[in-house]
């Protein structure tokens, strides 16, 4: 999951897989123009955060709320079992 440090939406979606029991793999780009290159290379989005499950691409905070609220996340995390990028 690629972050900043101020990002109200990072927290909330933090908050949303520590519920699940997944503790995402942060990448923080605030102070890293590289990364946050590549945030947006791979995304194809420049705002945060942007969250991969495995090497699947999901979105921001609200895509993957809204994922959540349909009942997609859980089989996600549990066919990848972990967050990354």
């Amino acid at each position: 999951m690629y972050t900043t440090r101020w990002c109200p939406y990072c927290v909330m979606a933090k908050r949303l897989f520590a519920a699940k029991g997944v503790t995402p793999e942060e990448i923080a780009v605030d102070s890293d123009p590289v990364r946050r290159a590549e945030m947006m290379s791979l995304s194809g989005r420049r705002t945060v955060p942007q969250i991969f499950v495995g090497e699947r691409h999901v979105g921001g905070f609200e895509d993957v709320a809204a994922l959540d609220s349909q009942g997609q996340l859980d089989p996600m995390l549990s066919d990848d079992g972990t967050t990354k990028s």
